[in-house]
């Protein structure tokens, strides 16, 4: 025994010789990388003057500590390198389909390549040695609902359901930050907490709603982020809750920071902090906004929160120096993660943009990932007469027509791009020597309706323009129905950020309606970012397709589809009315008051999940593991589905739940889980798709939590929120 408590002593004092020897390296604890980030972090700010963390507000890099700053860049669907904005020369990266289009996949493994694409660019730019552009943080993933589509940032929106919303995010915040266990490759900051979804407003306006709604839907996709993905940084929205701007809201430390634990970089929107007093009139200085926003936990400033106003505010006794201690922390913690004070090497992202290395976005690796999401991102909205796919051997002749064929176009949130395939040039690739092509871009002196009548085909290129045709530098300014100098989009059917659309009628159907009238083999291409409300088209023109902007690869998905080397099998993901009369005014954050899927009042244009394919599906054998689901239990659901058809195609499996006998008001239907399936002719697969007990539960304010509530609740299985082909009922245990 004493041999043994011997050996023991002198083991660890072997020990802590190693440690006191491996201390002795570094000369703060903050470099040593075997130490927890949070004691590192905590070293890190006890160390730094006053003056430095009021600047680490700014730019936490410390070069009297050899700690450098991360930077950071756009990225909701593209890393966005524009020249002056954020950095010098202009860098073309890789362009993904605007958010609404990456959603209308359905498919989260392709969107987390899409981040890993995105997120391995912005490690290059910062490493290579030809750029050098610290792009570490990237500003994405938008996580907020277009519960509205006339809101302005419709494309920026994963779409109107918090289940697909938040799976979708989630699914690009794991590409940015890559699967290393340690490290990040990149940082996600998502976009924008929370209830983000009206714009001529928005800067002074009030989103409200109870804390049901708050806790069932609006915030849903932020929390599964944060959870899912490890996401630790957003930015907070202009809006207000419930008359509290967000700048300031108690809701950012009292959950997001102490529930979520997303609490590292917490930013202000562009403007925001004057917003609070200008426009919200929630405040009256600039310095009880800075104390007010530091207090609940923001610690990057776009505009306002000055030294100067930190200073004073400190100077008036409003801050004190450990509330910019506990703000700044997470800049610190940020910077470990991406292992910017580690050794090289230590981090597997350390070796990316070594010379010698291709750039990622003219590599083939990175081309087909863009068009992979551009072709599974199509909706096939309708197919009346099989027109489609295209037949080589019978088509000879085709009109490309319309404002949209030529051009690829970007939208607020896009830079510059390596390569663009318009719809016109992907329809001349893919047809070859053998099928004339026959453009016009207008019907300025019957050019468009020419072109049509001495055709086979017809395709018309139609959609909105994404920055309502504005120069990017000529978008700044917000619109404000109050002030007569402040002008609206020219076409009240488009929008963007800070400007709402005022219809949702698409003013080229006419052309659709010209062109159709003398050649009935019409296919409209519409391109938006936005749904519209093409109801003369879907009643008379056979053909449909739907894609949005800004992808890269944009044509030449839309000529895989059209000639039948690709199978669409996108799904759309917002309710599409037939007119405004079917909604509710924007400012109603009130989902209940017929608003979404889960409210809808009446029939629409197209349902939440609505889809089309060259070929046919039939479902078949619902099943559940069990008929019972514990409280604290799951279950699976499964169902075969059989390709009926001749051709391979993809189906989306949805799963949507209803409660029968709740003592509450639910939603008419609430989607749960889906998957997207592919399938060859005449194959059939067995999907399982798992449904937890927890994610039934609804929010009990009175009790201050979550409530699984016991009795049925019935499970349906479909190809859209309309089109549900199996029930089968569980019933929830006691």
């Amino acid at each position: 025994m004493k041999v043994k408590k011997a050996r023991r002593v002198g083991v660890l004092i072997l020990l802590a010789g190693a440690t006191t020897s491996i201390a002795q390296q570094y000369e703060f604890p903050f470099q040593n990388p075997n130490l927890p980030a949070e004691q590192r972090a905590d070293n890190i700010v006890s160390l730094l003057t006053l003056e430095e963390k009021i600047a680490a507000f700014a730019n936490p890099a410390v070069k009297r500590l050899n700690i450098p700053g991360f930077g950071s860049a756009e990225g909701i669907h593209q890393v966005v390198l524009r020249a002056g904005f954020g950095g010098g020369m202009s860098i073309p990266t890789t362009s993904f389909s605007q958010v609404c289009g990456m959603g209308e996949t359905w498919d989260p493994e392709l969107i987390r390549r899409a981040g890993a694409v995105m997120g391995y660019e912005a490690r290059y730019v910062t490493q290579n040695e030809r750029y050098k552009r610290p792009t570490l943080v990237l500003w994405g993933p938008t996580s907020d609902l277009a519960r509205d589509p006339r809101w302005g940032r419709n494309d920026e929106s994963y779409g109107e359901d918090p289940f697909l919303a938040g799976t979708m995010a989630t699914a690009l915040a794991k590409g940015i930050q890559g699967d290393d266990p340690r490290y990040w490759q990149a940082a996600a900051l998502l976009k924008h907490f929370f209830a983000n979804s009206n714009e001529s407003t928005r800067g002074g306006s009030s989103s409200n709603f109870d804390m049901r709604l708050m806790r069932e839907y609006y915030s849903v996709p932020f929390r599964m982020v944060f959870l899912g993905a490890g996401a630790k940084s957003f930015m907070a929205s202009y809006n207000a809750w419930n008359g509290v701007p967000m700048t300031v809201n108690p809701v950012l430390k009292d959950i997001v920071a102490k529930e979520w634990g997303a609490n590292w970089i917490v930013s202000s929107d562009a403007g925001a902090m004057r917003n609070v007093v200008t426009l919200h009139k929630y405040l009256k200085t600039e310095e009880e906004v800075t104390a007010a926003a530091i207090k609940v936990g923001l610690n990057q400033f776009l505009g306002g929160g000055t030294a100067a106003s930190i200073k004073q505010a400190l100077d008036d006794k409003r801050l004190t120096e450990s509330d910019i201690d506990a703000a700044i922390k997470g800049k610190y913690k940020t910077i470990l993660k991406l292992g910017l004070l580690d050794s090289p090497g230590m981090s597997p992202y350390s070796k990316i943009g070594a010379a010698g290395e291709p750039e990622p976005w003219n590599t083939e690796k990175d081309r087909v990932v863009a068009r992979e999401v551009a072709r599974e991102s199509i909706v096939l909205l309708k197919n009346a007469v099989g027109l489609l796919p295209l037949d080589r051997n019978r088509v000879k002749s085709i009109a490309v027509v319309g404002p949209r064929a030529a051009e690829v176009l970007s939208d607020l949130y896009s830079g510059p791009m390596p390569y663009t395939v318009s719809v016109l040039q992907g329809i001349r690739d893919k047809a070859g020597a053998g099928i004339t092509v026959n453009y016009a871009a207008n019907n300025d002196d019957g050019a468009a309706v020419n072109a049509a009548r001495s055709s086979d085909v017809a395709v018309v290129v139609v959609g909105n323009h994404p920055v309502c045709g504005a120069d990017l530098k000529d978008v700044g300014q917000i619109f404000n129905p109050q002030d007569s100098s402040s002008k609206p989009c020219s076409v009240p059917g488009e929008g963007r950020e800070g400007r709402d659309r005022l219809s949702i009628d698409l003013p080229s159907e006419e052309l659709v309606k010209q062109v159709y009238a003398v050649n009935p083999k019409t296919i409209v291409v519409l391109i938006s970012s936005f749904p519209y409300a093409i109801n003369w088209s879907q009643a008379n023109v056979p053909a449909i397709l739907h894609i949005t902007h800004a992808a890269q690869e944009q044509g030449a998905a839309i000529a895989d589809a059209l000639f039948g080397d690709y199978n669409p099998g996108g799904r759309l993901v917002q309710t599409w009315p037939k007119s405004l009369d079917q909604l509710p005014p924007i400012e109603d954050y009130d989902l209940r008051h017929g608003r979404t899927y889960q409210y809808v009042r009446g029939e629409p244009l197209y349902p939440f999940g609505y889809g089309l394919s060259y070929t046919t599906f039939a479902y078949s054998s619902q099943e559940l593991s069990s008929p019972n689901i514990s409280k604290n239990g799951a279950i699976n659901v499964s169902v075969q589905v059989k390709n009926t058809g001749k051709r391979a195609g993809d189906e989306v499996i949805q799963l949507y739940v209803r409660y029968p006998k709740s003592a509450v008001e639910r939603p008419l239907k609430a989607l749960k889980g889906f998957q997207r399936v592919r399938l060859a002719a005449g194959e059939a697969k067995t999907v399982r798709i798992p449904l937890n007990a927890a994610s039934l539960a609804w929010w009990n304010a009175g009790q201050g939590g979550w409530e699984v509530e016991s009795g049925p609740v019935e499970i349906m299985i479909g190809s859209s929120s309309a089109d549900i082909k199996l029930h089968s009922v569980a019933t929830v245990g006691k």
